[in-house]
């Protein structure tokens, strides 16, 4: 899962970047509203989330410019201001959720995993399963056929990314935005290494085997 912060607090940035790449998410920043737009319309994303009080663009006329553009990526608004008509400025110009600030990183986890439950429209609020494979999200813990597999968090962001993805093929290039925040270099092999020691673990020894490669197109999770 990929993430923008556009938050101008270099410090409160860097919190929210060690957080998130420790739960096994890419993260992106932009400090200012003009780079968030551009990222946020150049970029995909699985949430956003945004300080209000930007320099060159505030939150509110970011938010209403990517809505513009029909970006429906969530948007979580981050706000020293907690009165009730900044909320529902920030809600009425398209954000999905508003937290205000100081904040507990366990909280803003909490919001991101519900809307990414939402606009993937996953019901169960804690496991992904598919066949006899499930994870659940908050314990970053993966079962196949009852039995607990070890696995390292960069694994489980790509299972993850393939379960919420399962029997859709996805290519080497959307792996990369979503599990790594870089773009894709066509000479480097770390999705066919990665999605090889997922295989040792996942498929290894159990039937049916899930993670098929699909020539020249990418890769698919599927029975």
């Amino acid at each position: 899962m990929r993430v923008l912060v556009v938050e101008d607090d270099i410090k409160i940035a860097q919190f929210i970047q060690k957080g998130l790449k420790s739960s096994g998410f890419a993260v992106d920043h932009a400090p200012t509203g003009n780079q968030g737009l551009e990222r946020a319309l150049q970029d995909p994303y699985d949430v956003m989330i945004v300080d209000i009080m930007l320099p060159e663009m505030d939150g509110i006329s970011l938010i209403k410019k990517i809505r513009q553009e029909r970006k429906n990526t969530p948007v979580i608004i981050l706000s020293a201001r907690d009165r009730v008509d900044d909320r529902v400025k920030g809600l009425q110009a398209g954000a999905d959720d508003y937290l205000t600030k100081p904040f507990a990183f366990s909280e803003l986890l909490a919001r991101i995993q519900a809307l990414i439950r939402r606009a993937g429209n996953v019901t169960d609020p804690v496991m992904l399963a598919y066949a006899d494979l499930s994870i659940d999200i908050l314990k970053r813990q993966v079962k196949r056929d009852d039995q607990l597999i070890e696995v390292q968090p960069l694994e489980f962001s790509l299972l993850e990314y393939l379960l919420r993805n399962r029997e859709r093929v996805v290519s080497k290039t959307m792996i990369m935005e979503h599990v790594w925040n870089y773009n894709f270099d066509p000479m480097t092999n770390v999705v066919e290494a990665r999605i090889c020691r997922l295989r040792d673990k996942i498929d290894k020894g159990f039937e049916p085997k899930l993670i098929h490669t699909v020539r020249g197109a990418g890769y698919v999770l599927k029975v």
